[in-house]
């Protein structure tokens, strides 16, 4: 299964859509374009998009059928980590979404069932930032456990140094 995302400048879901992993991604742009437009979003301007979504034909098509402009933001340089000022938007929201279990990997069979998920997380996350509260991470006793001793033995050590 693909998962393509059209979020706002704070990161926050506009629209999801969730498909068979044998579509492309410029195909599966244009979906969930038309899944967005459907919803109405009148102050929608400008869509900047991963450099798998680049190509006259669907950065023609967006601007036809909808009116928006749409940009590739490509990458510098490949196989290297940089913060593009436009692209971490998105993956940032990305990264909040797979900090729940069940969008960590792609267990669903349906893609109504993926979309579901990911509105629920998003709900989720939504009403933390609503009522000022973090998401509650799950924690592991065993590791807690782990953790601890280190840091006796570690306070042991510099206790006894000279």
């Amino acid at each position: 299964m693909k998962r393509h995302f059209l979020v706002d400048v704070m990161g926050l879901l506009l629209c999801i859509m969730v498909h068979a992993a044998n579509i492309q991604e410029r195909a599966g742009a244009s979906l969930v374009l038309e899944k967005a437009a459907g919803r109405g979003l009148p102050r929608m301007e400008k869509i900047l998009a991963d450099d798998g979504y680049s190509g006259k034909p669907l950065a023609d098509e967006v601007r036809k059928k909808y009116g928006w402009e749409f940009e590739s933001v490509k990458r510098t340089e490949l196989h290297t980590f940089k913060v593009m000022p436009q692209r971490w938007v998105v993956e940032r929201t990305i990264g909040w979404m797979n900090n729940f279990r069940a969008l960590s990997k792609h267990y669903e069979r349906d893609a109504a069932t993926g979309e579901a998920k990911i509105l629920l997380a998003s709900v989720h996350y939504l009403s933390k930032r609503l009522t000022h509260q973090e998401p509650k991470q799950e924690r592991d006793p065993l590791m807690e456990a782990k953790l601890r001793k280190l840091a006796e033995n570690t306070n042991n050590k510099i206790a006894q140094s000279p």
